[in-house]
């Protein structure tokens, strides 16, 4: 199946590892040409080495007021269109209610919740018809997951201004999509799994839930965001995908 992505071009925003960078390497494999982004110069410049001629790196930090303009103008100056943006950043601190800071919930609110508006809103004043504005979220959006109480309070949110933002953006022909992960093996995962007193027991018990019997590769979360934001799913649009498995139980 062809998705139409040859020669469209998009920014990726936390793409220098873990999902984001799935999905870039997704995009690009099928013909895309991609910008990404981290706020680590050294790791995009490398993830941009690595992902070959059809990317370029931009270091920046989603919380930056400045961000979404910079990344734009890169993929116009660099690849002389901008079709789209998949907005994907790091999850923020853990901890239960008691354990998060005032200083934790601003800093998360900034980079994963106001820095996507922005970018968002950036993007759709900037797209035209066939555009597509993607948001990496969680399955904390359904139901919230033990230990991040911050993700559980923002991503919701943000699933709700996606939501929002589809209604207002589909007369102009501009969609609007979620990718919901839960346990994909990716760095952060592992690293959640490393707080538990038994990872591997950890891991194993999340398994057993997973109708799948196993946590889903990056690669696979790469595919699912890709063909989200091709053409292939020109009619998908306000959708919030659950990439899990079949983890969540529910319709």
């Amino acid at each position: 199946m062809d998705l139409g992505l040859k020669d469209r071009v998009y920014v990726v925003t936390g793409a220098t590892r873990g999902l984001g960078n799935a999905a870039a390497r997704e995009l690009v494999a099928d013909g895309a040409k991609v910008v990404v982004t981290g706020r680590d110069e050294t790791r995009v410049l490398a993830a941009a080495a690595e992902l070959g001629p059809n990317a370029f790196g931009v270091a920046v930090d989603n919380a930056d007021p400045s961000a979404a303009e910079r990344l734009i103008a890169a993929a116009r100056e660099n690849f002389g269109g901008f079709d789209g943006v998949l907005i994907s950043v790091g999850g923020p601190a853990p901890g239960f209610v008691a354990d998060n800071t005032d200083e934790q919930w601003q800093s998360a609110f900034e980079s994963v919740f106001l820095g996507a508006v922005r970018l968002a809103r950036a993007a759709a004043a900037e797209l035209e018809a066939g555009g597509v504005i993607g948001f990496v979220l969680s399955a904390s959006v359904h139901e919230p997951i033990p230990g991040l109480t911050i993700s559980n309070g923002l991503r919701p949110g943000l699933a709700g201004f996606a939501k929002s933002l589809s209604d207002e953006l589909g007369p102009r022909g501009i969609r609007v999509v979620g990718l919901l992960p839960s346990r994909i093996d990716t760095d952060r995962v592992r690293e959640l799994d490393a707080l538990s007193a038994d990872p591997e027991a950890t891991r194993a018990a999340n398994e057993s839930r997973i109708p799948l019997r196993r946590y889903g590769t990056p690669e696979e979360f790469g595919r699912a965001a890709a063909f989200l934001l091709s053409p292939a799913a020109s009619y998908l649009t306000g959708v919030m995908l659950p990439v899990d498995g079949g983890m969540r139980h529910g319709f």
